[in-house]
């Protein structure tokens, strides 16, 4: 009794077997392996793009990284750590002393040990600029601004450089980079009286007289440092070229102001007379801009003082130029 319900699900079943041999799925097999291909091209497309951005990535992070040491971390030492040091030492001392060929060897063994520091690059590179070798300071002041980009020295010495090179749209934005850095972390190395005198320089090459104005006068206005009477000649080139002849005349009078101040201290003959070389310059200077205003008697005061300086340095051929001025002056105002 139990077997016959078992044959009759059986002839139940038969029927669905057949339903494969239907023409409607054949059909869409047929229309589906064209689409099936075109789906899978398009995604081998996007892996290999996806694929080539990754490769490219991996490629770019590992030469951005190949500045950093190349010894492990795991495998830095304190005697690697010291014989850096050591030799960073080293460099610094024979660098100092003048000896810039040892102290490049000493500061390459330092970077050698894959520990350096930014300092060490930077040293580096200072040294390599001293004896001509731009190219290579350009390199270490670069590795340095990669390992560390708010170096604000890194950034002052490779302005340095770029004004060697007299790539002064270069030595603009490194400059500018330096007082930034400088802002924001602060190093006693660098002044900012000192960057501002700097940037108000590259300005006054680039002729550019207002921001030459303005930077001069933001560093005289700093009260770290001391001022340097050439800022104040400098400002009066600028005011000079602007026109504006009583400001420069105001401040070549404030340069030597400076000047005799800074004799009283100067420690060496030499030192002495550096000062009153400029100074007797920047009377000749005003004595010009003075006669140009027609103030006759301010022009012959500057010149005589002058006249003076060049006695005293027994610089006979500047005196005899001066002496001759003088005369001139003297018979034109007789007329």
């Amino acid at each position: 009794m139990k077997k016959t319900p078992v044959k009759n699900s059986k002839n139940k079943k038969s029927p669905v077997k057949v339903r494969p041999v239907a023409s409607k799925p054949v059909a869409k097999k047929v229309v589906s392996k064209p689409c099936s291909n075109a789906w899978s091209l398009s995604i081998y497309v996007y892996w290999f793009i996806i694929l080539f951005f990754i490769a490219a990535t991996f490629y770019i992070l590992g030469r951005t990284h190949s500045i950093q040491p190349t010894v492990p971390s795991a495998q830095i030492t304190e005697e690697i750590l010291l014989q850096s040091g050591d030799y960073y030492e080293s460099g610094k001392t024979k660098l100092t002393e003048g000896n810039i060929s040892e102290a490049i060897t000493d500061l390459t063994a330092a970077i050698d040990t894959g520990v350096a520091s930014v300092d060490t690059y930077i040293l580096r590179g200072e040294a390599h600029m001293q004896s001509g070798d731009y190219s290579s300071a350009m390199s270490d002041f670069n590795t340095a601004l990669l390992k560390d980009p708010t170096n604000a020295i890194a950034y002052y010495d490779r302005y340095l450089l770029h004004t060697r090179l007299e790539d002064y749209n270069s030595a603009m934005n490194d400059i500018n980079n330096a007082l930034a850095a400088n802002t924001t972390n602060p190093t006693i190395i660098l002044q900012m009286r000192d960057l501002y005198a700097k940037r108000g320089k590259l300005n006054l090459w680039l002729k550019n007289w207002q921001g030459a104005v303005a930077d001069f006068t933001n560093s005289l206005a700093r009260p770290d440092g001391t001022v340097d009477p050439t800022v104040y000649a400098d400002r009066a080139e600028a005011y000079t070229a602007m026109g504006n002849l009583e400001e420069a005349i105001n401040d070549y009078s404030s340069a030597v102001r400076i000047i005799s101040e800074q004799i009283q201290g100067a420690q060496t003959m030499d030192a002495r007379e550096a000062l009153s070389s400029k100074a007797m310059s920047y009377f000749e200077k005003s004595a010009a801009l003075n006669l140009q205003n027609g103030n006759m008697e301010a022009a012959r005061s500057d010149l005589e003082s002058a006249y003076t300086i060049a006695i005293a340095l027994n610089d006979t051929e500047t005196a005899t130029r001066l002496e001759k001025l003088i005369v001139e002056l003297n018979n034109h105002v007789a007329q």
